[in-house]
């Protein structure tokens, strides 16, 4: 098993939109994170910090992630749930930043 653990900031004008679509997770989501090895996935806040830490499972970590990127239902949720989200980095860093989500949820 390997852990996972990534830094975002939630912005602060989603916050309930995020709060709310997290206090429900849709079940096919939850079913791909299993389906990609992922197990105990959780979220904190802090602020308006989310850590994210997984615990991984599988043999192919990338393979399992692409798997997850490419399900439709999952595109559906980061859709929704990625305006509630902003990257760490500095802008114009040329670095996406660790993203909550993208290893995860």
């Amino acid at each position: 098993m390997r852990r996972y653990g990534m830094v975002i900031r939630l912005r602060p004008e989603h916050r309930e939109t995020y709060l709310r679509l997290h206090a429900a997770v849709w079940p096919g989501v939850e079913q791909t994170l299993r389906d990609g090895n992922i197990r105990n996935f959780t979220i904190f806040l802090h602020g308006d910090l989310l850590f994210g830490y997984y615990e991984y499972v599988g043999d192919d970590h990338d393979a399992d992630q692409r798997r997850m990127a490419d399900d439709p239902q999952t595109q559906a949720w980061w859709k929704l749930t990625d305006p509630c989200q902003e990257s760490l980095a500095e802008p114009g860093s040329g670095t996406g930043g660790p993203r909550c989500g993208r290893s995860g949820t």
